[in-house]
């Protein structure tokens, strides 16, 4: 039967959770998820967890921070001063907000922390730092 390797195009259904068994994201309602291996279209634990299995195998895979969205990085997380917060946004934890820098780029941050004087800001991926368990299930091998 045939394995996957780097370069196919492979159909899957996953489940993603948390080391607290929070489910972040599940493909069953959406339908599955269709990638190149290799291609970088999904984080590179995915990648590597796929290569070997073969059509109608499942198996969970534990992945490392370092092989989904990195270490969290203390560097992109600010505390900006009330007086720079535009005066119609009442910032909350929780809340998401998008930053245009010096070059005119802008990222996405979190609000992580509100005080009077005060907005602490995260522009980390809000799953850098985090384990993530993932069930698999190889649907198809549909090209190479």
């Amino acid at each position: 039967m045939a394995q996957v390797k780097s370069g196919d195009r492979v159909k899957i259904h996953y489940s993603g959770a948390f080391d607290d068994g929070t489910v972040f994201d599940d493909s069953k309602a959406r339908g599955p998820l269709e990638f190149t291996v290799g291609a970088q279209e999904v984080i590179v634990g995915m990648e590597e967890a796929i290569i070997g299995m073969s059509p109608g195998e499942s198996k969970s895979e534990r992945i490392a921070p370092e092989r989904a969205y990195g270490a969290s990085n203390p560097e992109m997380t600010v505390e900006v001063e009330r007086k720079h917060i535009p005066s119609d946004m009442e910032p909350e934890v929780g809340h998401q907000v998008k930053i245009t820098q010096d070059d005119g780029s802008t990222i996405v941050a979190q609000v992580i922390g509100v005080t009077k004087e005060h907005v602490t800001l995260d522009a980390n991926h809000p799953m850098a730092g985090k384990e993530l368990i993932f069930d698999i299930e190889l649907l198809e091998i549909v090209g190479a």
